[in-house]
């Protein structure tokens, strides 16, 4: 009964849909979308290209203004600053997209307790007292340190229920402040391949 029980809630997690309100105007793009029954975490576009993002900046419009319904995975997307650009060194990049770094590569390297560090890269610490450790920079200019993850437990992101009461036992939708242990434990899988996690979904 149990085993029922917990496959009929991951059932209707996962088929969560994206459901429109009635006379909201839509892009072709979305429209294929929904009559598919496509979620936003399942866009059909090729990650980094236009379509890919103007998708998600779409749907982050549409429920802005309570105009579409989405499930969890689908509002941490829009919460998050995907689709939107800023201006870095004369060039427009977009924001909230990691990428993997090879070779060890440093990027946006600073300096913490006189060694040279990695910012906002966060790593495993087999030692404790935390999993995972990431470095940095304070509003004030400062950089420190961040631990966060329980050491005894294992990243369950791949469980559809135990994603859900995660994200609603730390409201995840709130976490924005990099300087707090919450907006990495909130955002752990957007660097699964560096930390060795299997699952994509976010918490």
């Amino acid at each position: 009964m149990r085993n029922l029980i917990r496959k009929a809630l991951v059932t209707e997690i996962t088929s969560e849909k994206m459901v429109l309100k009635e006379g909201a105007e839509t892009s072709e793009s979305l429209k294929y979308h929904i009559n598919e029954g496509l979620t936003l975490s399942e866009n059909v576009y090729r990650i980094y290209s236009d379509e890919f993002f103007n998708l998600i900046n779409e749907v982050r419009n549409l429920y802005d203004l309570g105009l579409i319904h989405l499930n969890e995975e689908d509002k941490w997307i829009v919460n998050t600053d995907i689709g939107k650009t800023a201006v870095f060194e004369g060039e427009t990049v977009w924001l909230d997209m990691p990428f993997e770094v090879e070779d060890d590569e440093m990027v946006n390297e600073a300096e913490y307790r006189g060694r040279k560090v990695n910012l906002n890269s966060p790593f495993r610490t087999p030692g404790g007292p935390k999993k995972f450790a990431v470095y940095v920079k304070t509003p004030s200019g400062n950089v420190k340190i961040v631990r966060f993850g329980d050491p005894n437990l294992r990243v369950r992101n791949n469980n559809p229920g135990a994603r859900k009461s995660f994200r609603a036992r730390h409201k995840c939708d709130t976490k924005k402040d990099k300087t707090k242990a919450g907006y990495w434990s909130c955002n752990v899988a957007r660097y699964r391949k560096k930390l060795g996690i299997k699952s994509s979904s976010p918490w």
